[in-house]
């Protein structure tokens, strides 16, 4: 790769964002957006040619990293021969895309609806739910993010939610699993299980389960933890939405497309869902695209009742070239099954390692290339380094954390008193180990705030 500085480029670009842009999750007179020059592989460099590795995927969704050649090429060559078309015609790209999602969906997911992204997808996964039931309540847990369009983000459990509701959504919350901090008093993985379905059971109760349309969950909770949930609990909401007649969601928005060292997943358990919504990796983010995996029986609903949804820019000829390049260069290049030896070899035995010598190392959790490291003030208590939702004052062991990461040329993903380890799904055991030692530098700074 080739960097050629150019900090009076930089400055412009800097400028005209901050007169113009107006930025997402930030309130705008803070924040002190990086201005980037250019990037490739599992890299990326600003104007004045320092380079950062990425090891949050952006927003854990370059999976293939930034600029992959095959991907350009598809785009460029689609670009060419037709840019874009109406949703309702068919389109090589378009349909190609569909087969290959479907290919690898589990069970009979076989009909594909193309969105432009996550939240869209499970606001029309809800959409779908709800008329093929004739039920109006959506069950999702806690720790969960969904989006930020209506229903998603009140789907969402994190904090983000609470400004944005309206407390009339018909979405009801529960407490997943999450043995760590186990909310049912859990001295075991499989206690949580048992427990954690049965709570999920007693909420339905107390619900109704004829007002019950669907229950969506993350597969491997994301953002607000990567919770990897414990053996049997997925069959067992599986069995419980069945008993119920309850549509079950899977949510692979983060997950899905090799993040976890599986196409999806959904196949680490064996668990095939109703509906599977995702986006992110399906195409590495290079254009905007997400979808939802339907079932046969879901698709028979509106085999003719129309689907009252629709999108202009639903399975956008770009979008979906670049998913076809994407979905090929994936397999050809073995990149699923790299993520799965990149974690399985390098991520989880050098952060077990890790957490041997900090003591703000509460636990270590993950799959493929999606890991999270939970920092504590105190091993004993399990503490959280930070409160949760922590802000100003209260955030600033992880903010002084993320900016000596930023220093030494690693791009971090933190959230609340986690470190994520979420690099592209083909970075390479060099990278790999590259960023866990600046990590392993880094966390004596967290070690500071231990008791």
């Amino acid at each position: 790769m080739t960097i050629s500085p150019d900090p009076a480029a930089g400055q412009a670009v800097k400028a005209a964002d901050r007169a113009h842009v107006f930025h997402s999750w930030s309130a705008q007179s803070l924040i002190d957006p990086l201005a980037v020059a250019g990037a490739e592989g599992s890299y990326f460099w600003d104007y004045e040619g320092k380079r950062y590795l990425d090891f949050s995927s952006q927003l854990v969704n370059t999976n293939i990293g930034h600029q992959h050649p095959k991907v350009v090429a598809a785009i460029q060559e689609q670009a060419a021969k037709l840019c874009t078309f109406a949703p309702a015609f068919a389109i090589e790209s378009r349909s190609e895309a569909a087969r290959l999602i479907a290919e690898r969906t589990p069970g009979d997911l076989d009909k594909i609806f193309f969105t432009n992204g996550g939240a869209e997808a499970n606001e029309n996964a809800i959409r779908m739910a709800r008329l093929h039931t004739g039920r109006q309540k959506v069950l999702s847990t806690y720790r969960s993010y969904h989006g930020a369009t209506a229903n998603a983000i009140a789907l969402t459990g994190d904090p983000r939610r609470w400004p944005n509701e309206t407390g009339v959504s018909g979405i009801v919350h529960f407490w997943g699993p999450y043995p760590y901090r186990s909310n049912f008093h859990a001295e075991n993985e499989a206690q949580e299980c048992e427990r954690a379905l049965a709570h999920l059971e007693q909420v339905i109760a107390f619900e109704g389960p004829q007002t019950v349309a669907a229950i969506i969950l993350e597969t491997v909770v994301g953002t607000a933890g990567i919770l990897i949930p414990p053996a049997g609990y997925l069959a067992g909401v599986r069995e419980i939405c069945d008993r119920y007649g309850i549509v079950f969601i899977l949510d692979e928005v983060m997950a899905g497309f090799g993040r976890t060292g599986e196409w999806f997943a959904a196949d680490h358990w064996g668990v095939t869902p109703d509906l599977l919504t995702f986006a992110k990796g399906v195409n590495s983010g290079y254009v905007p695209l997400g979808g939802v995996a339907i079932s046969g029986e879901i698709a028979e609903t509106f085999a003719t009742r129309p689907f009252p949804g629709g999108l202009t820019y639903s399975g956008h000829p770009l979008a979906c070239a670049s998913a076809v390049a994407t979905l090929n260069a994936m397999a050809e290049e073995g990149i699923v099954e790299n993520a799965k030896h990149i974690g399985e070899t390098v991520i989880g035995p050098e952060l077990r390692a890790m957490a041997e010598r900090h003591p703000s190392i509460g636990e270590v959790r993950g799959l493929g290339v999606f890991w999270a490291v939970e920092l504590v003030k105190n091993r004993e208590t399990r503490e959280p380094l930070t409160p949760y939702n922590a802000a100003g004052a209260d955030n600033a062991p992880m903010a002084e954390l993320a900016a000596e990461c930023k220093k030494r040329g690693l791009w971090p993903f933190t959230n609340m008193n986690r470190f994520h380890v979420v690099p592209p799904c083909n970075v390479s055991e060099t990278e790999a180990k590259e960023g866990l030692a600046i990590l392993d530098e880094v966390l004596t700074l967290t070690d500071a705030h231990t008791v």
